[in-house]
């Protein structure tokens, strides 16, 4: 009987001192080590140096260079949000939305570089960021006249007085050759619809065209076509003198000119003008059967009541 109760206690003690040796190894697992100079891992991953604005602002100008977008994109974001005192923050919301623009994401750099401009009106690379504005524009533009242009002409305002604004920018000439072209595009998108008009016979709506083209774009490598659609619409309205002068001002154009467009043209206009000019619509009017209140019976009025 006393045997078996010694075993028992013996089992009990045995079983409380496993339970003791590992709970000891639990806290020793997790309690810090000591290194070499007494201080602990904890203590020394706390004392590891942060990467400063600068560093961090390198590092997201190698990812973009090298195509890592994303990555370039976190550590632009974290420089803008979380150093707003340090003045390279700055350098960074302009570098954001040059990475938005060489995913060729246009739209989205076009608003980075826009809400740049408005939160620094006179930082000293505004004349980049309004370049970039009006590239982010032009680039999502489309090329074919007979497609809508109203983001052509968004690019043509972005760009608007430029030169006066930024006269000694490195990206003047740039511009100017990029809104030339914007320029081009639009004329080309009215002269489009002019010969349209022209095509079913409504001269008065192709004379409107041709002109707005002459009005708004009189440096416009579509002059020519201009004056040719204008003088046939004259032409058809029994203007002869005007269609004559028209032709006239497209024959000076065709001795500066060295393609052999502006020629064809010529001709075109040329055998239209061999042709009987026609006259104006006649345009019906009809009489009012009332009197205005106050006043004597109304006249005609022309196209009906």
């Amino acid at each position: 009987m006393a045997r078996a109760v010694r075993s028992k206690w013996v089992g009990l003690v045995a079983r409380a001192l496993v339970a003791l040796v590992a709970v000891s190894g639990v806290i020793v697992a997790s309690a810090p080590a000591i290194a070499a100079d007494g201080t602990s891992d904890t203590s020394a991953k706390k004392g590891k140096k942060e990467a400063s604005a600068a560093e961090r602002y390198e590092t997201g100008l190698r990812a973009m260079k090298r195509g890592y977008y994303t990555k370039a994109l976190e550590e632009f974001n974290h420089v803008r949000n979380y150093y707003r005192d340090d003045p390279i923050s700055v350098k960074a919301e302009l570098a954001i939305a040059d990475v938005h623009f060489k995913k060729r994401d246009f739209e989205q750099a076009r608003l980075a570089f826009e809400d740049f401009a408005r939160l620094h009106p006179r930082h000293e690379d505004l004349d980049y960021v309004t370049w970039r504005i009006g590239l982010c524009l032009y680039q999502r533009a489309s090329k074919a006249a007979g497609r809508d242009q109203t983001t052509t002409k968004q690019a043509v305002n972005a760009w608007a007085g430029f030169d006066v604004r930024f006269p000694d920018s490195e990206h003047k000439l740039e511009v100017e050759e990029l809104a030339g072209k914007s320029r081009d595009r639009l004329a080309a998108k009215e002269l489009f619809i002019g010969t349209y008009y022209a095509e079913k016979g409504v001269w008065v709506a192709a004379r409107k065209r041709a002109e707005h083209v002459l009005d708004r774009y009189p440096e416009s490598s579509k002059v020519p076509d201009a004056l040719a659609l204008l003088a046939r619409a004259q032409h058809a309205w029994g203007l002869k003198d005007e269609a004559r002068a028209t032709r006239e001002r497209l024959a000076e154009v065709a001795l500066t000119s060295e393609g052999a467009s502006v020629n064809r043209s010529l001709a075109k206009v040329d055998r239209f003008l061999a042709r009987p000019p026609g006259s104006p619509p006649v345009v019906e009017t009809f009489p009012r059967p009332y009197r205005m209140p106050g006043g004597a019976a109304a006249g005609p009025t022309p196209g009906g009541p």
